[in-house]
């Protein structure tokens, strides 16, 4: 139960506004004072506060993302699938990203003592309402700025799926291969069925996911993960 002095507390703190402009410490203390908030982020010091979410057109999206990140996980031990987690890039930037694939160890995120996401993990997902979204704008140029290695937006009202590799300080879009897959650069084995995906079937998605979990590359990228723990 809150004591009394700390409801008077809470009370006095202002709650989150879209447009705010707040350092990262005061948007971290409004928000521990909205436990019922379920998502706000801080892009380049802008509070962004979500709307509620729409079954269709972020839900089942976001589902199956989860579902085809935590298939590759569960496949390679050594990276961790995270969902809807804070990640502290910067100074001015706090996003809430909808998935994070990172590496545990050796990689260029780590876990702080209060359980938050520090630094930028190699892979990020959104879904993203279409091509005017801040996530194709604002956050692309955050991401870029802190070497995100990979990032996806899926654009649920165009039908479109941008996969982007950071090369030389810039984010170019990977393209599919010849049989029409995209395959990850920091994740061997991390492979997806754009087709697929975009038309809603899974089972496809994780029969091409299998494909790559299958190869030598993806054999090898376990080997490496698993050589950075101590014996």
């Amino acid at each position: 139960m809150i004591s009394a002095d700390k409801t008077a507390e809470l009370l006095t703190i202002p709650p989150l506004e879209n447009g705010d402009k707040l350092t990262r410490a005061e948007f971290e203390r409004r928000y521990h004072a909205m436990p019922n908030l379920k998502k706000a982020e801080l892009i380049e010091g802008v509070v962004y506060v979500a709307s509620p979410v729409r079954a269709k057109k972020h839900g089942k999206p976001h589902s199956h993302i989860m579902t085809w990140l935590g298939t590759y996980e569960a496949a390679t031990p050594g990276v961790e699938t995270l969902d809807n987690t804070t990640v502290r890039l910067d100074a001015d930037n706090e996003p809430q990203p909808d998935a994070i694939l990172r590496i545990e160890q050796g990689g260029q995120s780590s876990i702080t003592e209060d359980d938050y996401v520090e630094d930028a993990p190699e892979l990020i997902v959104e879904i993203a309402a279409s091509s005017a979204s801040y996530d194709l704008h604002e956050k692309l140029k955050v991401y870029r700025r802190n070497q995100v290695q990979e990032y996806l937006v899926w654009r649920v009202y165009d039908r479109q799926f941008d996969w982007f590799r950071l090369n030389a300080g810039e984010y170019i879009q990977l393209e599919p291969n010849p049989d029409d897959i995209i395959c990850s650069q920091v994740f061997p084995g991390l492979w997806l069925d754009k087709a697929a995906l975009l038309s809603g079937d899974l089972a496809k998605v994780l029969a091409i996911l299998q494909q790559g979990l299958s190869t030598p590359e993806h054999q090898s990228f376990v080997e490496k993960l698993l050589s950075k723990y101590p014996n």
